[in-house]
Parts: structure tokens; sequence; C-alpha cells
């Protein structure tokens, strides 16, 4: 399958970047790049991509407000986004996310966790630059409640072992690999999690796990 990607940033010297990074992949295209928000949320409800990467500052609306629209909550046929800054802000993270965003990279990251976000997105886990995950993580274990008996949501065994890994930042492969699952056995326990906790993505189930003492 062919991944199409839309790239929406205000600066030309970036999208001829990303597109020459994601077109050296043989298994991704890119089908427009456009230079900002208002052009992004058009041209995404029109090409219907499979991933669309949006810089947060960019003109008419910003990539933040562009992703509520393309993936927020309540969105009907939602779009799989992953916001591209250059600003490392919790705020803007926080809001990402919150609006619906499946990924959350920092420029700098370089072109292989570029290429490996696209990926992630469009197999519905999420990637998020590794120095953003230790501060979030760490901010979690500072609020994070004591430990209780057992979680607040009723999991199975199996399922906790699951959300543990998730929130260390593996992923499906590596949490397959260290609990003796296989991908599909996974995907199951982690589909059923989601729905458990009503999460939408394993961010919001990585969150709650450290919200709930299941961290500490």
């Amino acid at each position: 399958m062919t991944i199409r990607v839309l790239i929406a940033d205000d600066q030309e010297m970036v999208r001829v970047g990303f597109r020459m990074i994601l077109e050296n992949e043989p298994d991704i295209e890119v089908v427009a790049d456009v230079a900002d928000g208002v052009s992004a949320v058009r041209m995404a409800r029109e090409l219907r991509p499979d991933v669309c990467l949006l810089d947060i500052r960019m003109p008419g609306i910003d990539g933040l407000a562009a992703t509520k629209q393309l993936a927020g909550p309540g969105v009907t046929d939602p779009v799989k986004v992953v916001v591209v800054t250059t600003f490392d802000l919790d705020e803007y993270v926080h809001s990402a996310l919150g609006h619906g965003a499946s990924g959350f990279l920092l420029k700098d990251a370089g072109p292989a966790l570029l290429v490996e976000a696209v990926r992630a997105a469009v197999r519905g886990d999420a990637l998020i630059s590794p120095q953003i995950t230790v501060r979030m993580l760490a901010r979690f274990t500072e609020t994070a409640p004591a430990p209780a008996a057992s979680p607040p949501v009723p999991l199975t065994d199996r399922e906790v072992e699951v959300v543990r890994a998730v929130a260390k930042g593996l992923t499906n492969a590596e949490i397959g690999g260290e609990l003796f699952m296989s991908l599909s056995t996974v995907k199951t326990h982690l589909a059923s999690v989601q729905t458990k906790v009503n999460a939408r993505n394993r961010v919001e189930i990585a969150a709650w796990a450290w919200r709930c003492g299941l961290m500490t």
C-alpha cells in the first residue's frame, strides 16, 4: 500500500526537504504541499491523504486549529495528523494531542523519525519526539496519585502488562518480544484497553497509565 501524505509548512525549504525525505521511501507518496493552514484543511478534505504533516505556526489558521478541524473530537471522518514543529512547548504538545494528533515531532528529529512517524500514524500508533516523551512521563510521575491496589478501570493482568509497556514507550513489536505475544495479540489487547479507558490512541493510554499510578 502506498501511503499518501500532505505537507503543510510556511517555509518552502522545509516542504521541499520533507518531500525529498518521504518520496525517497518506496511506500510513500506526497500528494500535496501547502504553505498555510486554510489550504491544508481544504486540500486534506479534498484529497483525503493517509497522513497530514502540519507545522504549528502558519498563516491563516495555525496547525493546532487545523489539526482540530481534521482530527479533533467529533470529526466524522478524521484524517491522521502528525504535528511537526520547531517549538518544543508543553502547551503545544497538549493541544495537538487533545485535538487528535497522531504524533508530535520536532523538525530536528531527523529523517528516520519523520518517516517512522508517518508509518506509525497509518498503523494507528503515535510517535512523539523522544525528548518530549521523557519530559511528559516525568511530569506524570510527579503528579500521579499513589498506586492503587488495582486500576480504576478493570483490566486483565495481560492488559495491565501491555499498558505498562506502552507507557514505557515500547512499540507493538517490542511489546510482543518482551511479553512473548504475537503482534496480533498485542493489537487485540490494545484495542480492548482503548475501549475500556476511552482512549483514542496509545499516547492517551500511556498518559492514563501514568495518571492512574500504574507506573509508580
